[in-house]
């Protein structure tokens, strides 16, 4: 108390014998402040920071607990020591949102390769990766021999998520190790849209989904490989069987004990015994059955006929005990507690899967393959074999080597690799350098902080069939050699995401809605009550120079017309399409001729097309944005890709402007239009949007584009070089046909990049039939692979009669049948640029034509196949494979109804050149090998076997009277359409292929 104002200044509190003053007391008067907070702010925080560095830079809060009246008044959040931070920086605790889970599967997948063992598995293994869903938490492992395996595992497991499971992957998260950090899976990446998540260096807790599960299959691993007392070399066999049991608990089996295996009595006599003693290890993926390994022999079955003596462990601890069990104990458990210390390549988890049971040969370096599609058995087994959670289907193909059941043949449902036998050498150590021939060096555990070379795997260069063995470019020119190098560099994308992210695509997209805005192709109205809206997309492709450069990135607005009602959103649909049996014709005469031959592009051509009489509204396209608040359809008024009626609006106007420029529209081909003038010809023919024109007028052609060009925006594309995915390569020798990039493409998207090749692309004396007990295949897998290669037939006769037989399944397809189409596709590997050749002929009026058919040869209806070759001055121009629609009752009724089919396309062939201004002065030859049919058709003999078939007879019998046709007798050996009715041997294919002109100018040299 002030003892002159009687004022009370402070107050404190008697505490033991002693008056503690409370210093923040400011008195009684309004405003009044403590004595103590009189202090100059500045010089308190001068004094906080002097008492900080003479007590050795302790934290402010201890400062503050023990000298609480300097910090009055002070922010002490403000004081910030840039030597604290530096002296005792430490790592932040790790607190994981567990509500970030996703939600839907396969979104988000977690990844992580686990450490080598020392100790290979029994197929010399040592490496494990990991792929696990976020939302379902189920695990898919794979074993892998080396690091560099990791991205043909990936490619694989995207595979099956997306087949097996219909959907897609759009997040991988995983460590910052050098085999998910490189270009081929940045590159992978960038292509399919999907987004990589990687740790911070050092902090593992951000991958600690996949380190949580690598602790909970080695502990399980454990447990089974200690309790069944089993030889370290098995420890794969404990993690898969770790693994598919955490998928899939409860189990009813015991791993490690014994499993007496059923022999098959075709493989064992009466006195013999019935079954094998082995060890439980696991289940057979996909195969129903169990997986039992034979430690005296090393092999390995899978099999449903066992017997459990779950009791009884195979092994004792005596056998264990000399193969040191604590040490393997102590690498796994050490393995494991360096993952949890963190580091960027912590490990993943582990499956030996039966496909990969052979062992490696002592010293020799394995090779990285690229992952296959199903049914590929003659890939190498170091491709990594992803294992899903749950069993799918049996497997029926058998094993020569072991009993019907044991099969060791790859899981039916997944990308498969080599067929190997059950055999299985001892596990050998190969020493670090022979182990480390022609592969990255990468890190190990005890040199984790230090710098690594960047990891960067070559797939193609480890590949044991790598496809430079088939293709070279040596004998093409420079310029078509640039070209085919341009065509193949661009990827197109797939989505609009992908679209987005490239400023070429983001350019291509606008500009054509630009353009569709500019033509007025739609008005934007409010959803009209009644109307259903269809849908779009957009489709993306390249357009190229004659020297192979990038033109144009073409972004073009598609319309979803298959949802569109008959009688309310179309009427008249039919729009022609160009025939590539006229191309070819075109294409062989030019090269006879030496006629010019140049492609046009009309840009935006549907669009010329009006819609006066449907009433169609469209949804907004993706990315498109309408500046007026409210929601909006586009009501179209005039026709866009994709609409039924599009095709129809658009040709009507095209042949409407030919005509009307003196043009005359083809009766043989209703897309050819010809002009005639002063004894020359001018032909144009159009496939959509693209269009050649070729003849001996050259006035006439200039004239023509220019008209084009008045009438529609085109681009002159230039000499023919590329067309609806068909090479045209023109030398001196005359104009080569092929789909080299086509091939490429559908090997790499099937995974069969890097397969072993195959002479023949069908089995000679095949089976393909459908069965009562067959398995089934992918359909919609497998009619996709089909209508590809139906595509490609258009330029390689002979994978015709293979394609013809797959095609018959296209409904039900088994897994006999998906082997036929991946054989096909390996035959392909072997000449991806084999193709035609129309060669450089003097007389072109020359036609001829080859016809054949087996007897009864479909072994489901016993229909016959018919096939047929046909050339036009020496080039071959058409051919066809094609069941017959009725059973024939002989041989020479087939070979009679065959004949049929190959006069009626040499009569096609006779009108179009007619058309084109050849006329034939000679009688067209068609070469037959059966005797008994050329009898029928020049004499009425053999009424009886050959009344049914009356009006072929007669319509040949025309022919023949009028001179049009003859049918000279050929021999079976030079019979050229025996290849299109039967599967032949490698010699007479081949010899066939020369015979008709096929040609490889990529092949190596």
């Amino acid at each position: 108390m002030d003892l002159l104002t009687r004022e009370i200044v402070g107050r404190g509190y008697l505490r033991g014998r002693l008056f503690h003053l409370d210093q923040t007391y400011a008195g009684e008067k309004p405003g009044a402040q403590s004595r103590v907070a009189l202090t100059s702010n500045s010089d308190k925080i001068s004094e906080i920071w002097l008492w900080h560095r003479c007590l050795g830079h302790p934290s402010f809060s201890l400062m503050k607990t023990t000298m609480p009246t300097l910090f009055l008044g002070v922010n002490k959040s403000a004081l910030r020591c840039e030597t604290c931070v530096l002296a005792k920086s430490h790592r932040a605790t790790y607190s994981p949102r567990v509500s970030n889970k996703s939600s839907i599967p396969f979104e988000l997948i977690h990844s992580d390769v686990w450490e080598p063992s020392r100790e290979p598995t029994v197929s010399g293994m040592r490496y494990f990766v990991l792929f696990i869903d976020d939302c379902t938490r189920l695990s898919w492992v794979a074993l892998l021999k080396t690091k560099d395996e990791v991205f043909p595992a990936f490619q694989t497991f995207r595979t099956l998520v997306q087949t097996q499971y219909h959907s897609t992957i759009k997040v991988l998260r995983s460590d910052n190790g050098g085999e998910y950090v490189n270009h081929v899976f940045q590159e992978f990446f960038n292509t399919h849209g999907i987004v990589h998540q990687t740790t911070c260096p050092q902090t593992p807790e951000q991958n600690g989904v996949s380190e949580r599960k690598n602790r909970h299959l080695l502990d399980m691993a454990r447990a089974l490989l200690f309790s069944a007392h089993m030889p370290k070399y098995l420890w794969g066999d404990a993690v898969y069987a770790s693994s598919h049991l955490i998928n899939r608990l409860p189990s009813t089996r015991v791993f490690g004990c014994v499993a007496f295996v059923h022999v098959p009595k075709n493989q064992r006599s009466k006195l013999d015994a019935r079954a094998l003693k082995c060890v439980f290890v696991g289940y057979g993926g996909y195969q129903k059955g169990y997986k039992c390994f034979h430690p005296p022999t090393r092999k390995y079955y899978i099999t449903m006929d066992v017997t459990f003596f779950e009791d009884m462990s195979y092994f004792t601890s005596s056998d264990t005990a000399l193969q040191g069990e604590n040490s393997f104990f102590e690498e796994l458990y050490h393995g494991e507690g360096e993952e949890s210390e963190g580091g960027e390549e912590a490990g993943g988890i582990l499956t030996d899967p039966i496909e990969t049971i052979s062992s490696p040969p002592e010293g020799e370096a394995p090779n990285i393959q690229a992952p296959v599609s199903m049914a590929e058995n003659d890939v190498t087994d170091t491709t990594p074999n992803i294992q899903a959670p749950v069993s799918m289907a049996e497997n029926d193909v058998e094993d020569t080597t072991v009993p019907p059941t044991i099969t060791s043949t790859p899981d039916p449902q997944l990308p498969g690799t080599e067929d190997h036998s059950c055999e299985v050498c001892p596990p050998t150590i190969t020493s670090s350098n022979e182990s480390n021939v022609g592969q990255y060096v990468l890190p190990n555990r005890t040199t984790r902080g230090q710098s690594a070379k960047i990891y960067e795997p070559t797939l193609t260069a480890k590949s044991k069939y790598p496809v430079a063995n088939y293709m070279s470019t040596r004998r093409l020119s420079k310029s078509y050699e640039s070209f085919v190098n341009q065509i193949s560099a661009v990827s197109v994308p797939n989505k609009v995401q992908d679209a987005l992210g490239d400023p070429n695509w983001r350019k291509a997209m606008e500009e054509e809605l630009e353009a569709l805005q500019k033509s007025n192709t739609w008005q934007l109205v409010p959803p009209p009550q009644g109307k259903k809206a269809v849908g779009c997309r957009w489709v993306f492709t390249v357009k190229h120079n004659a020297d192979g450069s990038v033109i144009r990135y073409k972004a073009r607005l598609v319309a979803k017309g298959f949802t569109q009602t008959y009688g309310i959103d179309y009427d008249e649909t039919f729009a022609p399409v160009a025939k590539m049996t006229t191309i070819r014709v075109l294409l062989s005469i030019a090269a006879s001729l030496n006629w010019p031959l140049r492609q046009f592009d009309v840009k935006n051509a549907f669009l010329h097309g009006e819609l006066a009489e449907e009433e169609v509204y469209m949804s907004l396209p993706p990315g498109y944005v309408v500046d007026s608040p409210g929601d909006f359809v586009c009501r179209l008024r005039k026709s866009l890709y994709g609409l039924k009626q599009s095709p129809h609006a658009w040709f009507g106007r095209f042949s409407q402007f030919m005509r009307k420029v003196g043009y005359r529209q083809n009766n043989s081909d209703h897309t050819l239009f010809l002009k005639h003038q002063q004894g020359k010809v001018t032909a144009l023919i159009i496939y959509v949007d693209d269009m050649v024109i070729t003849g001996n007028d050259t006035v006439e052609i200039d004239r023509l584009q220019r008209q084009l060009a008045s009438e529609f925006e085109m681009k002159d594309l230039g000499e023919l070089k590329y067309f609806l995915g068909i090479e045209v390569a023109r030398g001196r020798e005359g104009i080569y046909l092929c789909q080299r990039k086509y091939v490429l493409d559908l090997l790499t998207e099937t995974g069969l990049l890097d397969c072993r090749p195959v002479d023949t692309p069908i089995e000679q004396n095949h089976c393909l039939a459908e069965y009562p007990d067959q398995v089934p295949a992918d359909r919609a897998r497998y009619q996709r692979l089909v209508g590809r290669l139906i595509y490609l037939a258009h330029t390689r006769p002979d994978v015709a009669y293979a394609v013809s037989v797959v095609s018959q399944f296209m409904h039900n397809p088994s897994e006999s049948h998906m082997d036929a189409v991946m054989r096909i596709l390996k035959y392909l590997k072997s000449a991806p640029g084999r193709g035609v050749l129309f060669s450089k002929h003097s007389n072109i009026l020359e036609v001829c034509g080859f016809t054949d058919a087996d007897w009864a040869g479909n072994i489901t209806d016993r229909r016959s196949t018919s096939g047929y070759f046909t050339f036009v001055g020496g080039n071959l121009v058409t051919w066809k494979s094609k069941k017959q629609k009725v059973v024939a009752r002989s041989s020479a009724e087939a070979e009679y109804r065959g004949m049929a089919h190959g006069v009626c396309e040499l009569l096609w062939l006779r009108n179009l050149l007619r058309d084109l201004g050849f006329k034939l002065k000679s009688t067209m030859q068609l070469y037959c090998d059966n005797k008994a049919a050329i009898d029928i058709s020049q004499n009425p003999v053999q009424h009886d076997r050959t009344k049914h078939v009356e009006v072929d007879r007669h319509f040949i019998k025309e022919k023949l009277d009028a001179k049009i046709i003859s049918f000279p007798f050929v021999p079976t050996e030079e019979q050229l359409a025996d290849v299109l009715t039967k599967g032949v041997s490698r010699k007479a294919f081949y010899d066939s292929l020369s015979k008709l002109g096929m040609v490889d100018v990529y092949e190596p040299t």
